[in-house]
């Protein structure tokens, strides 16, 4: 019923830092975090799988989707962005998709598919620091 006070310390704490990271961020350290996010989502559903929590996996599921969707398909310009944002938004619709069919198989496998095509986007996305993407709209 009750949490410890130092658990109840440590995710304030946690939560505080995050707000301050994401407040203080511009919008291409704003989608690292995203990334981040996701990948800390995928691996924590697939943790809740193998424990057999079925109510986290589905919330880290759905916090994956949520990522997905909102954060990172959501802001491409499809016009501007041309190619690269029409491929990305493919993929993180694909990826939602997989998403999708791992909770509902609780299959393992799936996330790990999803984890590896995320990858290298992320990679992808720190190493274009500073070069202003036009697939993005502004903020």
């Amino acid at each position: 019923m009750f949490t410890s006070v130092s658990s109840r310390s440590a995710f304030a704490y946690k939560r505080a830092s995050v707000e301050a990271s994401v407040d203080q961020a511009d919008p291409h350290q704003l989608v690292n975090l995203l990334f981040e996010a996701l990948q800390r989502a995928i691996g924590g559903a697939k943790l809740h799988m193998q424990a057999g929590d079925i109510p986290n996996k589905c919330k880290q599921i759905g916090n994956a989707i949520s990522i997905l969707e909102e954060g990172l398909k959501a802001p491409l310009d499809l016009q501007k962005g041309g190619e690269i944002a029409a491929n990305l938004y493919e993929l993180y619709g694909y990826c939602v998709r997989r998403l999708l069919l791992a909770n509902a198989k609780n299959d393992q496998t799936i996330l790990d598919e999803v984890s590896r095509l995320i990858e290298p986007v992320a990679a992808g996305w720190k190493q274009i620091r500073g070069t202003g993407p036009a697939y993005l709209r502004p903020v």
